[in-house]
């Protein structure tokens, strides 16, 4: 039986005295909320005073919220009961309980800071801390409890946030004062918490939108489209940048909607194992728990190194994690990529610059045709016997172009993919490097400890997933501390007794 099941027990026969208590705390708010209301109703309504009335009703309103949780969360531990225990347990060790509580100054709530009033136990081991298995569970992270953690997390996953903007916002909208060591502390807790929730909960949301897709009406099958991408960071100390990983796994409806898409983001690393087999692992779970017929499965990208071994060495050899089938995987080249050769290969053209827009106009229209990719090398072809190339460097440049588009033709038949409802572009993967890593880790200055840059990665990848709730709910009941148990179990008689 763990503390918090026991304290619950013996509060049962006091319930009565500490519903007195609290009905007294609003008694002394009445009056200040009535002599706002009034000063509002005796005036000039204007826009500057009911700006000042919302202001100060919302601080009389959380000051009234502080001491309520403050009366009821000091009377779970401040006075002795008869049968509470004085032996409990944690990781093997026993601590004995000291005779008086002690305080806990400036505990951080949504309504302000207060102070909590708790039993600790010592161990007799000695250089072994006490435990304060209130703490434990009130669930209090870094002094701060699950409501307040939830909303600093929520705060430090958004674009363009910084330390000194969530402690701000925790100062203006809740009162609460804490510096950049706790608040590191605490976000790396609740990375720590969230992150072994996350493949599930986006899974849960890909089959959520699957489910959504396959529910219209349509000849197309819905499709499951992964992208994935790099983008450079800054480092620190030293300032030069790396390379990280992204990437996104989207849901597209029978009409080639994109209706939702889930991210995933890593630190620097050579060879990118990390996100490798985080991709490979989220695929395999959303698959597994998918039982409805198998959408589409479409890989765009461009490329690059990285993304390319990914397909030929690990995504073209999966299989389904059920019926162990192999998968089919469409793999797509980024068109948007292509077409950026197409402006190569006319820059290098002896042509006049009108001359050379036109053409790549034609070609980029070209392209998403049948066959489209031979047809714009042999039109190239024909434009260089006819114009020839500037020199020597265009020249290479021209051969680079189009060994690209000649290399990767099969991936490049748009006109057959845009028949299937499948995506020709990358740009989901594209925005994503922009909305999870430039939007809040790259902003002016910035330099990152890869532990420090994937802490924040974790948060806001759940962030924009939109399954930050879900998760952070999973977290609370699964907490990453061993629970406090009582040592020597409290009798039930004793307990009816003590109620």
């Amino acid at each position: 039986m763990t503390y918090g099941i026991v304290i619950g027990l013996l509060l049962q026969g006091h319930a009565v005295q500490d519903l007195a208590r609290l009905s007294a705390v609003p008694q002394g708010h009445i009056a200040k909320i009535v002599e706002l209301a009034m000063g509002l109703l005796t005036q000039e309504v204007r826009p500057a005073s009911m700006f000042a009335f919302e202001q100060s009703l919302q601080l009389a309103l959380r000051e009234l919220g502080r001491e309520i949780l403050e009366v009821v969360l000091n009377s779970l531990d401040a006075s002795p009961r008869p049968g509470r225990p004085t032996h409990v347990e944690q990781a093997g060790e026993t601590y004995r309980q000291r005779s008086e509580s002690t305080p806990c100054q400036a505990v951080s709530t949504l309504f302000g800071p207060i102070t909590l009033q708790r039993l600790s136990y010592r161990s007799d081991t000695p250089g072994e801390p006490s435990v304060f298995p209130l703490e434990a569970s009130l669930g209090l992270n870094q002094r701060c409890t699950p409501a307040l953690a939830e909303r600093v997390g929520f705060h430090l996953g958004q674009a363009g946030a910084t330390q000194r903007s969530v402690l701000a916002l925790l100062e203006r909208e809740h009162g609460v004062s804490m510096g950049t060591g706790r608040l590191r502390d605490l976000m790396e807790s609740l990375s720590a918490a969230t992150a072994p929730f996350r493949r599930t909960a986006q899974a849960g949301r890909i089959c959520e939108l699957l489910t959504q897709a396959f529910a219209q009406k349509g000849r197309r099958r819905p499709t499951l489209a992964v992208g994935r991408d790099g983008i450079t960071v800054g480092n620190q100390p030293h300032g030069v940048f790396e390379v990280a990983s992204c990437a996104t796994v989207s849901v597209y409806d029978r009409r080639g909607r994109r209706l939702g898409t889930v991210s995933l983001g890593f630190a620097p690393q050579l060879g990118q194992q990390t996100m490798t087999d985080e991709l490979l692992g989220l695929l395999r779970e959303i698959l597994g728990h998918w039982t409805g017929l198998l959408p589409q499965l479409a890989y765009i990208t461009d490329a690059g190194g990285n993304e390319e071994s990914f397909y030929t060495r690990r995504l073209c050899h999966m299989r389904h994690p059920v019926s162990r089938q192999h998968l089919k995987w469409q793999r797509i080249v980024d068109y948007y990529h292509a077409a950026q050769r197409l402006t190569t290969i006319a820059a290098a053209l002896n042509l006049e610059e009108a001359a050379a827009q036109s053409w790549t106009r034609r070609m980029r229209k070209l392209l998403k045709g049948d066959n489209g990719v031979f047809r714009v090398l042999h039109s190239a072809a024909a434009m260089r016997q006819c114009h020839g190339i500037k020199n020597t460097t265009q020249a290479a440049a021209y051969e680079t172009a189009c060994s690209y588009l000649r290399r990767r033709s099969q991936w490049m038949q748009y006109a057959h993919y845009r028949t299937r409802g499948l995506p020709i572009g990358s740009g989901v993967t594209e925005a994503c490097c922009k909305t999870l890593f430039t939007q809040r880790v790259k902003l002016s200055g910035m330099r990152w400890k890869r532990h420090g840059l994937q802490i924040v990665l974790n948060l806001r990848m759940l962030v924009l997933s939109g399954v930050w709730n879900k998760v952070y709910a999973q977290a609370l009941e699964e907490p990453q501390v061993q629970p406090i148990r009582v040592r020597t179990m409290v009798s039930r008689k004793t307990l009816q007794k003590a109620a």
